[in-house]
């Protein structure tokens, strides 16, 4: 398949609203694809990503760019093979490699062509195609449910590992997908809400898990036998920067075990540290001590416990794991009891709480309503945008930040505000370097960056606004911290924002 069949479906989604045209053109061209290697890299490339983590390339490496080509020659293939080769050099000579092949294959580009694969390489594909879409549409494409999809895309811990199945081998080739322990599997996630109460009623009313929401890094533990696994929610193995959750799964009393949890930085008082400790620490395996908390279960000594209700995987849980590695949680119907927990919760130094169904099984994807969370005291994480230099005593930093979430419909983000409240001066030193370091464009006032930084901003309420193009605004914005262990994919889109608003209770 030429590139420029990508490109031009790319242009299309980013042109409409709609979710529905957005499927069908991503689905029309999926359905297209015959050879499988292609449906993976179309696959990666529709969602946004390069096949390959890393390739050493930037926006500097992507400055000075030979002509384009007149004409659409380059396959999918070549560009899949060209970066593979660009991933693989290190050395003495691997930044003039690197160099010499990205002139190689941008000179084979069309102008749009260029466009696009500078996109890609730096992350700011902005079609509105998040990983979700592309499900959807390998799901019409192939004539397969939805579900199946979701759920074996779950199990393979990756939308691009099961694309060739969904497309080729039908419901059965998908159900082949199942947990395995050692290979990591795609994490639930929870949708939101702004109080306890309209929590409870979201996950469907009667009585309710009351989960601790701790401010700490998300983790995924594996253990057979006597190895064990740790990854992140973004499924990269951090098993020798973990030494602690390491000793924790050894000591338990099984030998298959599947967990899913967070690590976080706990005082003498057993109250939470900063979160840029937690964060600091899980990058490395030296600093403060992490411990592991533990909130559900997905296997144990082959069983799978992903279909079966919480109730019971809460269960299992509690006889398996010893109570100082459980996060703390209450069982209710109670409303007024429930408001109690989350008062102690957040008094203990805590976000929030979660509040889980205890009838749903455990199925990541699209955030639903059986895990809500709920955090009293606001917080958003956010993607900056752009920064502003300094004044005064700040003159030699860079300051006020420009904080954006994403549209779900256009997939644009859109500028919510300005904050420089919250930065000390450790802060301010730590992101004049990191912006300087994503840096697309400086008029000498503001510098606008790439949009990968995710910020966690704390805010009193969101009010309407014509000055931002979202229409809202921010009240009293000030940074709570830095989120390292986030992409700006996993930061809070619009309509989060917009269900702030006072009397918005189902955001549009």
């Amino acid at each position: 398949m030429l590139l420029a069949d990508v490109v031009a479906t790319s242009l299309a989604v980013a042109a409409t609203r709609s979710r529905t045209a957005k499927t069908a053109a991503l689905a029309e061209l999926l359905a297209g694809l015959d050879d499988p290697d292609d449906v993976v890299t179309v696959t990666a490339y529709l969602a946004g990503a390069l096949r390959q983590r890393r390739t050493g390339l930037g926006w500097r490496s992507l400055g000075d760019l030979p002509p384009p080509a007149d004409e659409a020659s380059l396959t999918v293939s070549e560009v899949h093979a060209a970066f593979e080769a660009m991933s693989t050099f290190s050395g003495a000579g691997s930044q003039a490699a690197r160099a010499a092949a990205v002139s190689a294959l941008f000179a084979r580009a069309t102008a749009d062509e260029q466009a696009w694969l500078r996109s890609i390489v730096t992350g700011e594909v902005r079609q509105g195609a998040l990983d979700s879409l592309v499900q959807e549409a390998l799901a019409v494409a192939g004539g397969v449910p939805a579900t199946s999809v979701r759920r074996a895309a779950m199990m393979a811990g990756s939308t691009v590992d099961v694309a060739v199945a969904a497309l080729t081998g039908g419901e059965q080739a998908l159900a082949a997908f199942v947990l395995q322990v050692g290979r990591p599997v795609l994490p639930m996630l929870a949708s939101s809400a702004g109080s306890v109460a309209e929590a409870m009623a979201k996950a469907g009313g009667g009585t309710v898990a009351i989960d601790t929401k701790l401010d700490g890094v998300r983790i995924q533990v594996h253990r057979r036998d006597d190895e064990v696994l740790v990854v992140t929610r973004s499924l990269d193995d951090v098993t020798s920067r973990h030494p602690e959750v390491v000793e924790a799964a050894l000591a338990l009393p099984r030998s298959e075990v599947v967990l899913d949890g967070e690590v976080l930085a706990l005082g003498p008082d057993g109250r939470p540290r900063p979160f840029q400790e937690t964060a600091s620490r899980a990058a490395s395996a030296a600093g403060v001590e992490l411990t592991p908390a533990f909130f559900d279960v997905l296997h144990l000594d082959g069983r799978d416990l992903v279909d079966s209700p919480t109730h019971e995987r809460l269960e299992v849980l509690a006889s398996l794991v010893r109570p100082e590695h459980l996060v703390p949680r209450l069982l209710t119907d109670d409303a007024a009891e429930a408001e109690e927990f989350t008062a102690r919760v957040l008094e203990l130094g805590h976000e929030g709480v979660v509040v889980k169904s205890l009838s749903a099984p455990y199925a990541a994807g699209r955030r639903g309503a059986t895990w809500v969370k709920v955090k009293p005291v606001h917080t958003l994480d956010l993607v900056v945008l752009a920064v502003e230099r300094g004044s005064g005593r700040r003159s030699e930093w860079l300051s006020n930040i420009h904080l954006g979430a994403r549209d779900p419909r256009s997939g644009e983000l859109v500028m919510l505000g300005k904050t420089f409240k919250g930065m000390t001066d450790e802060v301010l030193r730590w992101q004049t370097e990191r912006f300087r370091e994503l840096e697309t464009s400086d008029d000498g006032y503001v510098v606008t960056v790439r949009p990968e930084q995710v910020v966690e901003i704390a805010f009193d309420g969101v009010q309407r606004s014509t000055r931002y193009p979202g229409g809202v605004a921010l009240r009293f914005a000030r940074v709570v911290g830095y989120r390292d262990d986030k992409s700006a994919a996993d930061a809070d889109t619009l309509d989060t924002v917009r269900s702030y608003l006072p009397g918005v209770t189902d955001p549009g």
